[in-house]
């Protein structure tokens, strides 16, 4: 699978927004603290067909390939988990709102164990609800249900970006396509599906990401996109509003991206990868997280995220993985 360039350019705007006149990064972190916990429910779960597991942290990435395709997944991932020792138990993974689900790729990583994360691009959601796209969404419901095995349907992932508004509309339109392509994956048996609502932490800062949430009865995994870029925080601080929501909410939460940028230098990236550990075991509400080991081209130092060739860095991720991987009461 070759990611198109509006796609990359996608990805880019994913990470943390705008960057254009923003000043140079200045540390304000302190972690000498005990990370707050904030979700602290600790289930059972309104999950749908993805349980979360009761005694871990499920722990993943998304991995950028150096050459795009099935071939060029396989072995970013495979490289990345044999430095790490152990396999991921989530694998993130990116496609525009017509490309290709259910891949050979998807198809090994789910048989070996992983849960595949289908971050999915939506189409404009007024086309969406006026039933232009029909054909499409059911081709990929049918793919989904001829999995048979339990997927992340992460939907139209951080849906409250500023840049997205020309397509999303507004968040009643938004919510009204989540609505309109769930029951059509429904209609054609893709109920394998867990239904992941992911906006952008700077979105429950601004206050307007709430608005945007389809209902408990709609979502199965809660889920938010953090970083550490031009601002080195604790991840705690970074998504506090997040957490404050997510801990009102009957679901588990997953961080569908998380990364500290290589502009803050090696040791500090290991420092916050320690706290974030720490964070991650203070909310049992989260039951899963997701590292974003990409570089973007065309990005600028603070959106720079890729760890696995930072050996201080990865070496506090595959603490986090080991720390995470152990027993927790449920």
């Amino acid at each position: 699978m070759r990611i198109p360039a509006a796609v990359v350019s996608v990805l880019v705007l994913a990470l943390a927004g705008c960057t254009a006149g923003k000043p140079e990064p200045e540390a304000t972190a302190d972690f000498q603290r005990s990370p707050r916990g904030v979700a602290t429910k600790t289930g059972p779960f309104e999950s749908g067909p993805v349980k979360p597991p009761t005694d871990k942290v499920w722990v993943g990435a998304w991995v950028k390939p150096e050459v795009w395709g099935q071939a060029g997944r396989r072995d970013a991932v495979a490289k990345v988990e044999k430095s790490l020792g152990r396999r991921f138990d989530v694998i993130n993974t990116y496609r525009t709102f017509d490309e290709k689900f259910w891949t050979d790729t998807d198809k090994e990583y789910v048989k070996r164990g992983s849960v595949v994360m289908v971050s999915w691009a939506s189409g404009d959601t007024r086309s969406m609800v006026d039933g232009r796209h029909d054909e499409m969404i059911r081709a990929q419901a049918k793919k989904i249900a001829k999995a048979k095995r339990p997927v992340m349907m992460r939907f139209r992932w951080e849906m409250d970006r500023p840049n997205l508004q020309a397509t999303m509309w507004s968040p009643e339109d938004y919510v009204a396509a989540w609505k309109y392509t769930r029951r059509i994956f429904k209609e054609e048996g893709a109920t394998n599906a867990s239904w992941v609502w992911c906006p952008t932490a700077e979105g429950f800062d601004r206050g307007d990401a709430p608005a945007f949430y389809p209902g408990d009865d709609q979502v199965d995994w809660t889920c938010v996109d953090v970083y550490a870029s031009s601002e080195f925080k604790p991840l705690d601080q970074l998504m506090g509003n997040f957490l404050k929501w997510a801990a009102e909410r009957p679901k588990p939460i997953i961080i569908g991206e998380f990364g500290v940028s290589e502009e803050w230098g090696s040791a500090k990236r290991a420092e916050w990868i320690h706290d974030a550990t720490e964070v991650f075991q203070a909310n049992p509400q989260i039951r899963a997280v997701a590292y974003f080991d990409s570089d973007p081209d065309d990005n600028p130092p603070t959106l720079q995220f890729k760890i696995s060739d930072d050996e201080a860095a990865f070496g506090a991720f595959r603490e986090l993985a080991g720390e995470l991987s152990g027993e927790r009461a449920p």
